[in-house]
Formats: C-alpha cells, sequence, structure tokens
C-alpha cells in the first residue's frame, strides 16, 4: 500500500515526523527570533492587515522562506536517497506541495478571521445606531472580504485538482504493484475487487485523512497563539471562575472529551465493515459465476449467503444506531459549549461582538483540530477496514500467513467446515 508510492515507508514517515518537530522547535526558538533582528517584525494580533496584504507581511514572507528552505532540504535528502523510485516526484515533492498548500489555506483563514472584528464591530454599532455609519463602510469592508474569498475559492480549486491527479498516481502505483504480484494474489477472495477498487479507495481516503491531518496541525500552529492572545478578554469561566489562557484548556478539554467518547462508542465499526465487505463480496463472486455456469448461484447457496449480509447490515445498524447517538450529542452539546463558557464575559460587557466573533472562530478552529479523531471517526473506520482487506496482499506478497479471516474463507472454499460454519 505504501511501498508502492512512497520510498522505504517507514524509514520516511518517521524520518517527516522527526524533521517536522525539528522544524518547528527550530522555528520558535531560532528562526522567529533571528528573523525580528534581521527586520522581520512581528505585527500585534491587534494590528494585522484584514486585506491580501497580510500575506505581504514581514513576518510571513520570513516564515515563507524557512518553510520552504525547510521543505527543500527534507526532499531533496530523500531525492537522493531514491534516486531510481519511479514515483518520487509525487510521493516526494508533491506530498511537500500539499503541505504547504494547506499551510497556505489556514492563513487565508486567519485573515478572514482578522476581518470579523471591524465587521462585527461595524455591525454592532450601527445596529445601535452610532453616528457616522455609512453604507460605504459596509461596502468596502465587504469588497476586501470578496477579495479575500476569491483568493481562497482559486487556492481550493487549484489544490483539489492536484490532489486528484496525486491520488490517481497513488492508485497507479499501488495497481503496478499489485498486477506485477497477481499470481501470488489471484488466489485470495475478491482479489479483482482489491486491486480495482479497494486500491482506490484507500489512496483516495488516506490522502483526504492525511490533508486534514496536516490541516489540524497547521491550524494549531496557527490559531494557539491567536487563542492564546485573546484568552485575556476571558476573565472569568461559568463555575471554574477566574483561569489563565482559559480558552486553551476549554478546547483541550472540549476536544479530548468528544474523541474519547466517540473513540469509545465506535470501538466495533471497523471490524463490523470489514465483515460487511467480504459477504458482500462473496455473495456478488456467487452471483457472477452463476452468469456462467449452470449449477452455482442455486438458491439454497444465495439465500445462506444472503442471509450472511442481511445478518452483518442488522448488526451494523444497531452498533451505527449508540454511535449516532454519542456523535449527534457532542456536535450539538459543541454548538452551545463555547456561548455557554462565555456568558460571563459577554454580561460583563468586556467583549465586543466584533472580538466574540473572533473568540468563536479562533476557539472553533482550535477545537476542531483537536477533535481530529471526532470529525474523521466514520471515514477512519472506512480506511481500517480496506486496509483489513489489502492487509491480506501484503501477507501473500511476502508469503507470510493470510489474516485469520481470509484463511477461513479459502478453508470453506475447499470444503474444510468449522463449527461456527
Amino acid at each position: 500500500m505504501f511501498h508502492s508510492f512512497f520510498p522505504q515507508p517507514k524509514p520516511f514517515f518517521i524520518s517527516l515526523v522527526v524533521w517536522t518537530l525539528i522544524s518547528i522547535f527550530g522555528w520558535y526558538f531560532v528562526a522567529e527570533g533571528l528573523g525580528a533582528s534581521l527586520g522581520f517584525v512581528p505585527v500585534p494580533e491587534e494590528q494585522q492587515p484584514i486585506d491580501l496584504s497580510f500575506f505581504l507581511l514581514p513576518e510571513n514572507i520570513w516564515f515563507y522562506s524557512y518553510f520552504l528552505l525547510s521543505a527543500v532540504i527534507f526532499c531533496s535528502a530523500w531525492h537522493l536517497r531514491a534516486l531510481h523510485h519511479p514515483w518520487k516526484l509525487w510521493s516526494i515533492w508533491g506530498s511537500a506541495l500539499i503541505i504547504f498548500v494547506t499551510y497556505f489555506g489556514v492563513q487565508i483563514t486567519v485573515v478572514i478571521n482578522n476581518w470579523r472584528r471591524p465587521f462585527g464591530d461595524l455591525l454592532q454599532n450601527a445596529l445601535s445606531k452610532q453616528p457616522g455609519i455609512s453604507v460605504d463602510n459596509f461596502y468596502s469592508l465587504m469588497w476586501v472580504f470578496c477579495q479575500i474569498a476569491f483568493l481562497s475559492m482559486f487556492v481550493s480549486i487549484m489544490t483539489d485538482f492536484f490532489t486528484s491527479h496525486y491520488i490517481f498516481r497513488w492508485r497507479a502505483a499501488m495497481n503496478d504493484f499489485y498486477m506485477s504480484k497477481w499470481e501470488k494474489l489471484r488466489h485470495i477472495e475478491g482479489a479483482s475487487q482489491r486491486v480495482q477498487e479497494d486500491t482506490m479507495r484507500f489512496s483516495s481516503t488516506l490522502e483526504g485523512l492525511g490533508i486534514s491531518l496536516i490541516n489540524s496541525v497547521m491550524t494549531l500552529v496557527v490559531f494557539l497563539p491567536i487563542l492564546l492572545t485573546l484568552s485575556h478578554y476571558v476573565t472569568e469561566l461559568p463555575v471554574i471562575g477566574p483561569l489563565a489562557n482559559s480558552l486553551f484548556w476549554l478546547a483541550l478539554f472540549w476536544s479530548a472529551f468528544g474523541t474519547l467518547l466517540l473513540a469509545v462508542a465506535g470501538i466495533k465499526l471497523p471490524g463490523l465493515n470489514f465483515r460487511n465487505q467480504r459477504v458482500e463480496a462473496a455473495y456478488r463472486k456467487e452471483l457472477v459465476y452463476g452468469e456462467d455456469h449452470a449449477e452455482r448461484a442455486q438458491p439454497l447457496t444465495v439465500r445462506e449467503l444472503f442471509n450472511n449480509v442481511r445478518r452483518n447490515y442488522f448488526r451494523m445498524y444497531f452498533h451505527y444506531m449508540y454511535f449516532n447517538v454519542a456523535r449527534y450529542f457532542y456536535i450539538q452539546a459543541d454548538a452551545l459549549f463555547v456561548v455557554f463558557m462565555l456568558v460571563p464575559t459577554i454580561v460583563a460587557g468586556t467583549i465586543t461582538y466584533g472580538i466574540f466573533q473572533q473568540i468563536s472562530t479562533a476557539f472553533g478552529q482550535v477545537s476542531n483540530s483537536f477533535q481530529y479523531l471526532v470529525n474523521s471517526w466514520t471515514t477512519i473506520i472506512e480506511l481500517l477496514s480496506i486496509h483489513k482487506r489489502l492487509k491480506a496482499f501484503e501477507a501473500a506478497i511476502d508469503d507470510e500467513p493470510l489474516p485469520a479471516i481470509d484463511q477461513h474463507y479459502l478453508e470453506r472454499e475447499a470444503g474444510v467446515v468449522h463449527a461456527d460454519g
């Protein structure tokens, strides 16, 4: 799954994580201060531009240069190490481009969050009939938002176009690799489906999860300092009372609670999804045989196979029911959590509507990043079930024992009957 597209996957991803941590600590402990001494002085959060000039701030130009240098060093090292790998341009350099564009997308979100304060305050002043408010004030801010939105649309469209090609290259790499080992794989149950469909689903699902993870990490890096800065507006919390860096601790607690809740509620789902793919494949395979052989797809056999499908779906429906109870409870509570915690601050009148909008957005960004497992749990379940199916291919290629569920299938095909049928 990974070896076909990435050079030496385990060392590659381990080195990527290590290099990422080194780069992050290098930025905060060395490069950021060095940039300030060279004239790339950070602008206070309250004074940052709300338009596209944000991207031309000296501190941002310095960070883009640092980011580019870190990426080039890492990618060049692996490019030389994997000189003869056929997919190195896409797997190494393409991944780096996706990471950078994802970070740039987070930066666009920061600009929109900066824009929310003046627009929210202008709206509050207009509704309270404060003097000096004109329609031009609104139109000028709305035009600024249109510029940011058009940039966001362009980046999203081009990113989707590139990642579509990236996904297909990964699928092509897996397809070429598995077909070169076809003689070892053809006896595996549903082998054709695993090559034709599961490779595509695995690459697209994992790519989506990977981008979500990168986006979550980038959002934390960018928005955590903003959230910490905004915390000084929130001096008191319900029940808890005064708490330093209150918004950060609230986001951490609420996200950890949601992640733990859904992880416990959905612990059985990956295995059920995998079994569902297996019983569906067995049913479909018998019907395909019945098209060409009159002795296959007999009513008793088909009825038994369909009963397996029905039992597994009913079991899945039950487990998804209580999983969705936990998930929707958390989603509905999430919509009110930050407002509930800000009630003392709102009643005290220590923040404006614009600041409230900034806090809500920044809290939501950080909270959603911490809630990576919450937001991606159903997709992770699907990915795990696909991984279980493709894992049998890896075992056959490496001449290792097949997973128990595939061994059971092959024994049944050979006429070995188990106590459980």
